[in-house]
This record gives C-alpha cells, sequence and structure tokens, in this order.
C-alpha cells in the first residue's frame, strides 16, 4: 500500500464526517425516544399505584376498625401527616 493509498481525499473526509453526523443525529434522535417511551411508562405506572393506593386508602376509612379504636386512629392521623 503506498502513501497515496492511505491517505484520503479531502472529499473522501467530508463524507466520512457527514456520515458520522448523520449516524449520530439518528443515535441522538432513537435515545431521545427511548427516555421519552420509559418517561411515559414510569408515568403511567406511578398512575397505576396511586389508584390503588388510594382506592386502598379509602377501604380502610370505610371499614370499622377491628382492633382498638384509639390505636387505629393514631395510625391514620400519622399517615395524614406524612402525606
Amino acid at each position: 500500500m503506498s502513501d497515496e493509498e492511505a491517505e484520503k481525499s479531502a472529499a473522501e473526509l467530508k463524507e466520512i464526517r457527514q456520515n458520522r453526523k448523520l449516524a449520530q443525529t439518528a443515535e441522538g434522535i432513537k435515545a431521545m425516544a427511548d427516555i421519552a417511551a420509559a418517561d411515559a411508562a414510569i408515568r403511567k405506572r406511578t398512575a397505576h399505584l396511586r389508584a390503588l393506593r388510594l382506592a386502598k386508602e379509602a377501604a380502610d376509612r370505610d371499614k370499622p376498625a377491628e382492633s382498638g379504636g384509639k390505636a387505629a386512629s393514631k395510625k391514620s392521623s400519622k399517615q395524614r401527616k406524612s402525606t
């Protein structure tokens, strides 16, 4: 291989840079789409878990306390303060 074959012309180098830039742009778009999809999945899961928690809290409020009334009311007041 001679030096001339090893060296690339300016046009070839420009084409290589353009191809690399296009590949990086495509990779960035794909990465952003992946991040957006993960974010949407997290929001959906969080909403589902919140709905389950609220339903459980509502059910706990509606049913009469089986143990001593004072202990149950203390526990529920602590939960309200922490949330």
